[in-house]
Formats: structure tokens, sequence, C-alpha cells
């Protein structure tokens, strides 16, 4: 489980495909990687990946094609930077949200405003997700936790503070951009115990 605060940028520095699986190789910090060994979890632009090998300077995860397709690193590229989290301790303070690190699915970018000492992104709205995404609830993009701003039919916004444009790769990103978006878990278990009682009164009311 993660937290949305993101603990520092890397940067791929390798990708290797295979026939069954996608190898990345990520740079980081010595601080960051100093207790991290193989088989431990790590949140890359949200998604969580398994360690496979673990040096003082970078780190190998192994990606499955289904992740690999259903996520922005079907795009990514070498020197790219990524927004990195490791998995959240037993008796850590939990001060973003609930992350799960399972990548609902991609959405491009729309518009970039700044406000004042902030910018508001804002994103389009992906069918797939309709109903899991509230004004004021929360959201993660590309594993950074934020606070929905603003919901429209087609569209949602998020505000960067300073301190996030300069600590997550969300700063960089340009109109047209893709990025992993995880929806609040306690949203989409609502969402799914409002449609199985809207079945079952629908069973009831033609006779099943």
């Amino acid at each position: 489980m993660f937290t949305g605060l993101i603990q520092e940028i890397g940067t791929v520095k390798r990708i290797q495909k295979a026939s069954r699986h996608i190898e990345l190789t990520c740079a980081a910090s010595q601080e960051l990687l100093h207790d991290y060994h193989v088989g431990d979890s790590m949140a890359m632009n949200g998604v969580c990946l398994t360690a496979t090998e673990v040096t003082d300077s970078d780190f190998t995860v192994d990606i499955m094609p289904e992740t690999f397709q259903k996520s922005i690193f079907a795009d990514v590229q070498v020197h790219a930077p990524v927004n990195l989290e490791r998995a959240l301790s037993a008796n850590a303070r939990l001060e973003g949200h609930i992350v799960s690190g399972h990548v609902d699915t991609t959405t491009r970018l729309i518009k970039k405003v700044k406000k004042e000492n902030s910018i508001i992104l804002t994103f389009y709205y992906p069918p797939q997700i309709q109903g899991e995404i509230v004004a004021q609830g929360s959201v993660a993009i590309n594993g950074t936790s934020l606070t929905v701003s603003a919901v429209t039919a087609g569209s949602f916004s998020v505000s960067l503070i300073p301190y996030s444009m300069d600590h997550t790769n969300l700063g960089q990103l340009k109109q047209g951009e893709f990025v992993n978006v995880e929806t609040d878990i306690l949203g989409k278990y609502i969402k799914a115990m409002i449609g199985t009682e809207k079945n079952e009164m629908l069973r009831k009311y033609i006779g099943e």
C-alpha cells in the first residue's frame, strides 16, 4: 500500500523487452535505496512493481505486458523522469490517501493554467472511471495524491502547489501528455455497492 506522497523523482535508465515481460531499470538515490531489497515494492508513476535487482544507485523491476499496456509505461522512454514511492511501513503516518498501486487507466492533460503560485491541471475524464472522481475527493495522478478541485462531464482538474511542482514529474507535464490514473478505492467500493443494490432492485421488480 502507498500514500501518494512522492519521495523522489527517479530516471529510467534501461528498458529491455522480452517475450513475456518488460524489464525496466531506474536510477534512484542511495537514501531511497539504502534498505530497499529484492522482492520489495516500489510505486513508479503510481504502478506497484517488485524489485528483481537492486544496487546502490538503481533498481530493476519486471513489468507484465498487461500492466505495460494499461499504463503510460507503454510509451516510456529512457531518461524519462518517474515518480517514486516506497511501500508504506506499518508505523508511518498516512498523510496522503490510500493508494493501491493498481492503475485504473491513463488519460491526457488537456489544459495547464498558472494561477498565482499554483498550476491548475485539467485532464480528460475517461468513461471507464465515470462516477469515481468527485470534487474535493482524492485521485492519484502518476502516483501523486491530489485533491480534485473541479469536475465536469468530460474533465476533472487538480491543483499543484509549488512543492508538488518541484518534487514530482507533474510540474513538467505538457498539454497532450498522458498520465496514469488511480481513483480512490473508497469511491470504487461505494460505486460497486450502489450498482449491486440497483441490480437487486431490478431483479425483484422483474420477478427473477
